[in-house]
């Protein structure tokens, strides 16, 4: 059984995480697909203006980027607090 101080470490560096990942997620789709779609929307991919391909698609495809990432840091979060799946 670990420790309170432990526990309570180990949910603010999950927080932090989240935090972290919900930001770069938001300022993708925000930013991409709102803010700086009349600069982006100058580029053509596969026919497509990229601005218009990031709020469609591009945010989509990031936040499941992010899943990956956040699964992966909670792994050597999990292994570094000893509360790992064994």
């Amino acid at each position: 059984m670990q420790d309170n101080s432990s526990m309570k470490l180990y949910w603010k560096k999950n927080l932090k995480y989240l935090g972290i990942l919900l930001a770069i997620w938001f300022a993708v789709s925000y930013g991409a697909g709102i803010l700086f779609v009349e600069p982006l929307n100058a580029i053509r991919i596969g026919g497509f203006k990229l601005g218009f391909w990031f709020a469609q698609q591009g945010s989509i495809y990031v936040f499941i980027v992010l899943i990956f990432v956040y699964v992966r840091l909670m792994n050597k979060l999990d292994q570094e607090f000893d509360v790992d799946e064994k």
